[in-house]
């Protein structure tokens, strides 16, 4: 498989499996604009993997589509960062791992909007409309929740201190991302990790929330198919139809 399908599956696998777990919260969220704000971040970010899973299909060549690569693969097999695959915990779990995706994949699909390939510029751009109202709405919700009352105040701060160490992948450089760097399809990842720290110390700092350490260590391993065993459980509920009955349609 070449390097720029993995980095587009990449770039879908992460879009699918953080809409699977927002669609978790259907019906259960903490108030009724919530439950309905969640699923429909939920339903861009599905919007989203399909554009992405659809060109990484293309690029592949093996003779798949985007539902076959959502529903037919194994764990091993998936390339998402391991944040997005986290349990949804408590809603300030939820609300800082959203947080802490949506202003990556902003400053990402910004830079992306460049690529010197004009599918995933495309792509990107129709993407970048919706991701906008994502940083503007967890950014929001961080604010209130950490500058709320003692209670909600402890426990986004709990929640931005475990959860730190999954944010670094996002910006952890291998091979793939070395190749689509020196070919103008994929921004440096360092020069997304500046604005990134900046925005969210900018943003922490008005909830009255502590950062942490820049420097701490990092998990990894996600964006080569080296995932936690929260996957697992994941894929066995989001791929239960279409294991079970193969390409089964309505």
């Amino acid at each position: 498989m070449s390097d720029k399908a993995t980095y587009v599956r990449r770039l879908g696998d992460n879009a699918l499996i953080l809409s699977q777990r927002l669609c978790e919260w259907c019906g259960k969220g903490p108030a009724l604009e919530e439950d309905m704000a969640l699923t429909n971040v939920a339903l861009d970010l599905i919007g989203q993997a399909r554009l992405w899973l659809s060109y990484a299909a293309e690029l592949e060549g093996a003779g798949q589509d985007e539902n076959q690569l959502a529903f037919s693969r194994d764990a091993h097999l998936f390339n998402n960062l391991l944040l997005v695959e986290q349990p949804n915990g408590n809603y300030a779990d939820t609300l800082v791992r959203q947080f802490y995706f949506d202003l990556w994949h902003y400053f990402l699909l910004k830079e992306l909007t460049q690529s010197s390939d004009a599918r995933i510029a495309d792509i990107a751009l129709k993407s970048i409309k919706e991701v906008t109202y994502h940083v503007r709405r967890s950014g929001d919700l961080i604010v209130r929740l950490g500058d709320g009352t003692e209670l909600s105040h402890r426990m986004v701060q709990t929640a931005v201190d475990q959860l730190w160490m999954y944010s670094g992948e996002m910006f952890s450089s291998d091979a793939v991302d070395e190749s689509m760097t020196q070919a103008g399809i994929a921004p440096q990842t360092d020069l997304l990790r500046t604005q990134w720290l900046q925005q969210v110390q900018e943003i922490l700092t008005e909830a009255g929330l502590q950062m942490p350490p820049a420097d701490a260590w990092m998990q990894s391993g996600g964006k080569q198919g080296k995932h936690s065993e929260h996957l697992g459980y994941l894929l066995a509920e989001m791929q239960f139809l279409q294991r079970t009955y193969p390409g089964a349609s309505w």
